[in-house]
């Protein structure tokens, strides 16, 4: 048994500040494939947010993309929310699928703290 420490789940860079500025930073170094669909849906979320004369449409999308980078600076969390995700969308077994599915929620209740956001409010 080594008595080195675990590190595949250590983040590869800190939490950033829920700013989309921040998040975009962070992204273009966890996650950068994500970055097109980042700027396509903060483009969306300031045009929602002009015609509704309402910030809310950019403070969704603040608070999705915040999980969305807790979750991908884990490399090896993203991977397994991929692969649990499809094994969900892929067995036939209800007992696989469920014990999949909590998992799943058990990545994105950490992924929410993370990002300080309320589960339900992203």
């Amino acid at each position: 048994m080594s008595s080195q420490p675990d590190h595949r789940y250590d983040p590869v860079t800190v939490q950033p500040a829920s700013t989309p500025e921040a998040l975009r930073a962070a992204l273009a170094q966890v996650a950068p494939g994500s970055l097109a669909t980042f700027d396509a849906e903060r483009a969306d979320a300031v045009r929602q947010a002009r015609a509704d004369v309402s910030a809310a449409p950019l403070r969704r999308f603040t608070r999705q993309w915040a999980v969305n980078v807790a979750i991908a600076r884990h490399p090896a969390r993203a991977a397994r929310l991929r692969e649990l995700e499809a094994l969900v969308a892929e067995t036939d077994d209800l007992v696989k699928a469920r014990e999949a599915a909590a998992e799943v929620g058990r990545i994105l209740d950490a992924a929410f703290a993370e990002a300080g956001v309320k589960r339900g409010h992203a």
